[in-house]
């Protein structure tokens, strides 16, 4: 199964990747825009777990390895 997990900052967190693109997009005339978060995406290919352990493993691997629950959020979605 395909797990694909979307990683961002937390709410209120600073984001100066974000806020550098925005300056950038500013100075390129898109004056419309007026907030850029900036994240991560990750795909994990995972066999052999049976779905109805499927949750709680992912859970599990981003909350031990791959997001930084003080400052970030994710998401993710299993495409079988």
């Amino acid at each position: 199964m395909l797990v694909k997990i979307y990683v961002t900052f937390r709410e209120g967190i600073l984001d100066p990747q974000g806020k550098a693109v925005l300056h950038s997009l500013h100075t390129l005339g898109y004056k419309s825009v007026e907030d850029v978060r900036i994240g991560r995406y990750i795909e994990l290919n995972i066999n052999d777990t049976p779905e109805e352990e499927m949750d709680s493993k992912i859970r599990e691997m981003c909350s031990k390895l791959l997001v930084n629950p003080i400052i970030e959020d994710f998401r993710y979605e299993v495409v079988r």
